[in-house]
C-alpha cells in the first residue's frame, strides 16, 4: 500500500501574528518580527534578541486548568491542532478514532516549565537541595515529552499511533514524514501532525551562547537574522508552532476538501560526524534531497522554489548552498530560495513545521516570501536568495529542508495536486 498524502488544514502560531493568515501576511510582506526579548531581563547574556510570539492562553480559548497543566509548547500546540482541524472542515467525532494518529515534533519540550519550576523547588538556585515541597503536580507532565501528542490527541479524539520525535532542528520536518509513512502504510487514516517549542528560557538562551551560535546584533533586533548575508554572525532564537491535518488523497478529493498540497517525498540522515559541525560539501543533505525527489519522481528542473534551512550561521549557509549545487546540478542557480527565519527567527523542532506552512502558503499564493535583511550576499552564496522583497512566481513544487545539531538532515518535496484542489 503506498497511498498519496495531502494536508488539507494548517495552524500557525508563530512571531508578529496571531494565526495563519497574519502568518502569511508578515512574510509576504517581508516585515520582521524578530525584537528584544521580554519575556525576562536579557541583559546578562550575549544574544538579547527573540521572536517571540503573541499568545494569550485565554484568547485562544484555553481553560484555566489546561493552561496550568500544559506547558506553553503544549499550549502551542493544542491551539495549532484546534485550528488545523477546523480549517480542514473534517468531523473527527464521526471518524473511526482508532483511524486518527498524531505525530508531533520538538527540541526542547517543556523547557519554559521545567526551568520554572526548578527555579522555584531551589529557591531560585540559592538551594543546592531542593524542596519537594513545593513541587507542582504536574511535574510530570513537564517531564515527559510524550505529553505533548497525548495533549493533542486528547483534544481531537485521536485513539490510532501517537508519537513524538525529538531529532534537534528537524523535528518538525521529521514529524510530519513520520506522519506521512503512517498513511502510505496505512496505520492511519487521518493523522494530525506538526510540531511546537518555546525556547526563550534563560537556561536554552545561556546554552546557545555558550556554543556562539546566536547574534549578538543586540542593537539592532528587527535585522539581527540575516541569513546569506555576508555580515550575518548567528540566528535569533523564536518559539513558535504549525500543525496539519493530512488525509489520504482520493478520501481528501471524495469530501470535496480544499487541499493545500501533497507531500510527494521525504528524507533524513545524518552525518555523523560531529553534534553541531558540518562537512563543506553538504553531502547528507545533498543525499535526503536527492532520495526526497527520488520518492516523489520528481526532476530537479521542477522545483520552483526551495524554502531553505537558512539559520544565518556561516557554516550552515554555505553547507546548504553547496547541498544545493551538488543535488540539483546546475538547476540550483535558476531555482528561486528564500529563508523565513530571517523574518520569524528559528524556533528549533517547531521551524520545520513552520516553513511547511510557508511553502504551502507559497503554493497557495504563487508568491516566493523574500529573504529579510539579505543585502550583500556572502561570496560563497551565490544562488537566487530572493532577497527583501517577495516575488510572485508559479510555485506548484516546493523542497523545503532543515538541518539540526546531532547532524540530521531532512529534506520534503511538497507539490501542488492536478487543479488544486482534490
Amino acid at each position: 500500500m503506498n497511498r498519496r498524502v495531502v494536508v488539507t488544514g494548517i495552524g500557525v502560531r508563530a512571531p508578529g501574528g496571531k494565526g495563519t493568515k497574519e502568518f502569511w501576511d508578515l512574510l509576504s510582506s517581508g516585515r520582521t518580527a524578530t525584537r528584544r526579548i521580554s519575556f525576562f531581563d536579557p541583559a546578562p547574556y550575549r544574544s538579547q534578541v527573540a521572536g517571540e510570539a503573541e499568545f494569550d492562553p485565554v484568547l485562544e480559548g484555553l481553560s484555566a486548568r489546561e493552561e496550568r497543566r500544559m506547558d506553553r509548547a503544549a499550549q502551542f500546540a493544542v491551539v495549532c491542532a484546534r485550528e488545523a482541524v477546523a480549517d480542514s472542515g473534517l468531523d473527527v467525532g464521526a471518524l473511526d478514532p482508532t483511524r486518527i494518529g498524531v505525530s508531533l515534533g520538538s527540541a526542547v519540550a517543556a523547557a519554559t516549565s521545567l526551568e520554572r519550576e526548578y527555579l522555584v523547588l531551589s529557591d531560585s538556585g540559592r538551594r543546592w537541595l531542593v524542596d519537594q515541597e513545593w513541587l507542582s503536580p504536574h511535574m510530570y507532565d513537564y517531564l515527559v515529552p510524550s505529553v505533548m501528542p497525548a495533549e493533542v490527541a486528547w483534544t481531537v479524539g485521536a485513539e490510532g499511533p501517537v508519537a513524538m520525535v525529538s531529532n534537534g532542528c528537524t523535528s518538525g520536518l521529521d514529524s510530519v514524514g513520520h506522519a506521512v509513512q503512517l498513511i502510505r502504510e496505512g496505520s492511519a487514516d487521518v493523522m494530525v501532525t506538526g510540531a511546537s517549542d518555546t525556547p526563550i528560557t534563560p537556561i536554552v538562551v545561556a546554552c546557545f551562547d555558550a556554543i556562539k551560535a546566536t547574534t549578538t546584533r543586540n542593537d539592532e533586533p528587527e535585522t539581527a537574522s540575516r541569513p546569506f548575508d555576508d555580515s550575518r554572525n548567528g540566528f535569533v532564537l523564536a518559539e513558535g508552532a504549525a500543525v496539519f491535518v493530512l488525509e489520504e488523497y482520493e478520501s481528501a478529493r471524495r469530501r470535496g476538501a480544499h487541499v493545500y498540497g501533497e507531500i510527494a517525498g521525504y528524507a533524513t540522515r545524518c552525518n555523523a560526524y560531529h553534534m553541531t559541525g558540518l562537512k563543506k560539501d553538504g553531502r547528507e543533505m545533498a543525499e535526503a534531497i536527492r532520495t526526497a525527489l527520488d520518492e516523489s519522481r520528481t526532476d530537479a528542473s521542477s522545483i520552483d522554489y526551495i524554502n531553505a534551512h537558512g539559520s544565518g550561521t556561516k557554516q550552515n549557509d554555505r553547507h546548504e548552498t553547496a547541498a544545493f549545487k551538488r543535488s540539483l546540478g546546475d538547476t540550483a542557480y535558476a531555482t528561486p530560495v528564500s529563508s523565513i527565519k530571517s523574518m520569524v527567527g528559528h524556533s528549533l523542532g517547531a521551524i520545520g513545521s513552520v516553513e511547511i506552512a510557508a511553502s504551502l502558503l507559497a503554493m497557495e499564493h504563487n508568491v516566493v516570501p523574500p529573504t529579510a535583511n539579505l543585502h550583500q550576499a556572502d561570496p560563497e552564496c551565490d544562488l537566487d536568495y530572493v532577497p527583501v522583497t517577495a516575488r510572485e512566481h508559479r510555485v506548484d513544487t516546493v523542497l523545503t529542508v532543515g538541518s539540526g545539531f546531532g547532524g540530521f538532515q531532512s529534506a520534503m518535496v511538497l507539490r501542488r495536486p492536478t487543479g488544486g484542489r482534490a
